[in-house]
């Protein structure tokens, strides 16, 4: 089944993958990393002006990483707006999504955190460093293969 966003994209032959609807009946498209930018530009100009939140998560582990960005067209005197979900998987070895920073400001700390977290290198992003962990912290935590460092098990915890 397809949703108004992918009808609209199909009809302006720009590539994606519809993934169906969340168990609230909000659309979910899957976007390439490279196509990303370009559609995110498109998505602001066809009226999703407000990002209501950006994560990221570890599909599996040794697999791909998922940035999930939940957009919803603002309008006045409209109380059920508008909403789609996006998802743009990037391969674990190097995992570059365009930033979405210049379109929607809010993307700021969200891509901070999912950088900190997942390592996910969100380009042009004017200041992506560390918001949670040390500078000085090596790896990235929310990773299903990550191993902290120093871990040690507490044997007969009472």
């Amino acid at each position: 089944m397809q949703g108004r966003s992918s009808a609209w994209l199909v009809k302006h032959e720009l590539v994606h993958r519809s993934l169906g609807f969340d168990y609230q009946g909000i659309e979910t498209l899957q976007i390439k990393p490279e196509d990303w930018y370009s559609i995110a530009v498109i998505s602001y100009v066809y009226g999703y002006n407000y990002l209501r939140s950006q994560c990221a998560y570890d599909v599996a582990p040794g697999g791909l990483l998922a940035s999930v960005y939940h957009l919803t067209k603002i309008e006045y005197g409209v109380d059920q707006p508008e909403e789609v979900c996006i998802k743009v998987f990037a391969p674990r070895r190097n995992p570059r999504i365009p930033s979405v920073f210049w379109i929607w400001k809010s993307a700021d700390f969200q891509e901070r955190e999912s950088y900190d977290m997942l390592g996910i290198s969100y380009e042009n992003h004017p200041r992506l460093k560390r918001i949670l962990m040390p500078e000085s912290w090596i790896g990235w935590p929310l990773r299903k293969d990550y191993i902290a460092p120093n871990f040690y098990e507490i044997q007969d915890a009472y």
